[in-house]
């Protein structure tokens, strides 16, 4: 189900930095797990980011270190602050809250969705 809102997409050059926002919203509760996905056009979904409801972070190879994504309990939301963007991170990137489906210990699928946000990086 779609009814999450994404923000803070864009364009940026190499290097550059970008803060997603997720939320506020009511389909954010404080007992569940969030993700952070991207996908680009052909390929398939990517998790970037997972959030435990305790707010421990993990993160794909390919962004860790460079990624933050955090949540904020208080306000409904979460985050996901992108340092040093690479042109291989451009995608449509998406949140999404409340596990529905676990394979191998991993969460694989989730009943809230946002719409997605663009992200551009440029060489």
């Amino acid at each position: 189900v779609r009814v999450l809102v994404e923000s803070g997409g864009g364009s940026v050059q190499s290097g550059g930095s970008l803060r997603l926002s997720c939320g506020p919203s009511e389909y954010i509760d404080d007992d569940y797990s969030l993700a952070w996905f991207r996908q680009e056009p052909m390929k398939e979904r990517e998790r970037v980011a997972r959030i435990s409801p305790t707010g421990f972070a993990t993160y794909t190879a390919s962004v860790r270190g460079r990624f933050t994504a955090y949540r904020d309990n208080a306000q409904n939301a979460m985050y996901l602050q992108m340092n040093n963007l690479k042109p291989e991170d451009t995608a449509m990137y998406y949140c999404a809250a409340a596990c529905t489906s676990v394979r191998d210990a991993t969460c694989v699928d989730y009943k809230y969705w946002g719409q997605g946000t663009q992200v551009t990086v440029s060489s």
